[in-house]
């Protein structure tokens, strides 16, 4: 067994006040303990989750780059910084953060990744960026003859399509500037925290 836990093999809990649930498996909670993992679960993830997001970007500054002249992290970095120098709002530049979180987890659908992290607490039009933003880089790719940069041109029409293009071309395919003066993760900490103190947002099945 890894971690730490307490005498009976429990994971400790993030408040000594709060109670355990001692099902082994949901089908065996009652109403009463389902509500007080409901109860605990809103504080828990209103304190903790804007960190654990940060934390996921931060454990990747020092990462090696693959050949860019910056890593993922430097470049989430760059690309938040823009958005907040143009005098965006406060939403957008968390998003500009985050948009690649998960890129090298995930690299094939790091758009979807974003997307699907910060749908709760954003908005429809910078949901939808982040779900297709990968495509819209292929527009950029001039020198590759094996991408089809006219792929984006299936969504033209969308009311989010100007958005993501501009968003694209602004704050993503450009941000890999190895001598570019990004500002510090910690500028950005208080928006992150901002953003996700936010109630989250219940969105129907896709």
């Amino acid at each position: 067994m890894t971690g730490k836990t307490d005498l009976q093999g429990r994971t400790p809990l993030a408040d000594p006040n709060w109670a355990y649930v001692e099902g082994p498996s949901l089908e065996e909670y009652t109403a009463a303990e389902l509500a007080v993992l409901e109860r605990q679960r809103i504080v828990y993830f209103a304190e903790r989750q804007a960190a654990d997001v940060l934390r996921m970007l931060a454990g990747s500054a020092d990462d090696p780059s693959f050949g860019y002249p910056v890593n993922n992290y430097r470049h989430c970095l760059q690309s938040a910084t823009m958005a907040l120098r143009d005098g965006l709002d406060e939403e957008t530049v968390v998003v500009a953060l985050l948009h690649d979180i998960g890129f090298v987890a995930s690299p094939t659908a790091h758009g979807a990744v974003a997307a699907a992290l910060l749908r709760p607490y954003i908005s429809a039009t910078n949901h939808w960026m982040l779900l297709h933003h990968q495509v819209f880089q292929d527009y950029h790719m001039v020198g590759d003859p094996r991408v089809d940069r006219d792929a984006r041109e299936r969504w033209r029409g969308h009311a989010s399509f100007e958005w993501t293009a501009r968003f694209v071309a602004r704050y993503d395919q450009n941000a890999m500037d190895a001598s570019y003066d990004a500002l510090p993760l910690g500028t950005f900490e208080p928006m992150v925290r901002r953003l996700f103190a936010r109630p989250p947002q219940r969105f129907p099945p896709d």
